[in-house]
């Protein structure tokens, strides 16, 4: 890792640079008070559909060619859990309805740190930047305009728009012709191991730094090169990179 001097930086978007997971949670929240005051039903129901809700989430394969909408297939999750809890007593309004105070709270909560839009801004002087972050295509143009992310990098990726994903070769071939820079130039922060760190490493980056704010252990099959429980103490890392 000596001797090669740091040109780029990619950086992930969730639970990297915004905190997805809080913002998801305080949505889930705000979700459960309108499904209690809507259909009275008691804590446990509530977090049942909820819990359903947020399972569907993480399972879903988004097929953009199947001809439905994120926002319609991310309603159908709402229905399904609440058909699945409450049956006949839930309607598609509802259903709607939780969906898009969902998706409108998470998002509102979505922002870019002020000590994080400092570091960029002083890392974009002397480094390329690029966000380079997997999701379907909608949801995370959504998250990049809500949070202003387009000011601090010079390129952003989103996987969605692409035939192949984080930690796949190609999306990172794709950002390295991008930034116009070789693999051995950039250093790749994330908090995936699966995706982030993986892919950094199979691409050929100088360095992999791993985000893990709730300091769990890198126990993956592939080891990231620094561990940081904040992005905002990326500076060091780099220091020992020169």
């Amino acid at each position: 890792m000596e001797g090669q001097t740091v040109k780029a930086i990619l950086f992930d978007l969730d639970n990297t640079l915004i905190e997805t997971s809080r913002a998801g949670a305080v949505a889930i929240q705000k979700t459960s008070e309108l499904l209690k005051s809507s259909l009275g039903l008691d804590d446990d129901t509530v977090r049942s559909i909820c819990d359903k809700f947020k399972l569907k989430l993480s399972q879903e394969s988004f097929d953009p060619s199947a001809g439905r909408s994120i926002d319609e297939v991310r309603t159908g999750h709402w229905e399904e859990s609440l058909q699945e809890a409450v049956g006949s007593r839930s309607t598609p309004s509802l259903a709607a309805q939780c969906y898009f105070l969902w998706k409108s709270s998470r998002l509102e909560l979505l922002n870019l740190s002020p000590e994080i839009c400092s570091l960029l801004k002083e890392l974009r002087r002397t480094h390329k930047l690029l966000l380079l972050t997997n999701g379907e295509a909608q949801t995370q143009r959504e998250k990049v305009e809500a949070t202003g992310c387009e000011e601090f990098f010079d390129a952003i990726v989103v996987g969605g728009e692409h035939a192949e994903q984080k930690p796949f070769l190609s999306i990172f071939t794709l950002c390295f012709r991008m930034l116009q820079v070789e693999a051995q130039d950039c250093v790749m922060v994330g908090d995936s191991l699966d995706t982030d760190i993986e892919g950094g490493v199979f691409a050929g980056v100088r360095a992999t730094v791993w985000i893990s704010s709730e300091g769990g252990a890198d126990d993956g099959a592939v080891k990231a090169d620094f561990t940081i429980p904040t992005v905002l103490e990326l500076p060091h890392i780099l220091q020992q990179l020169k």
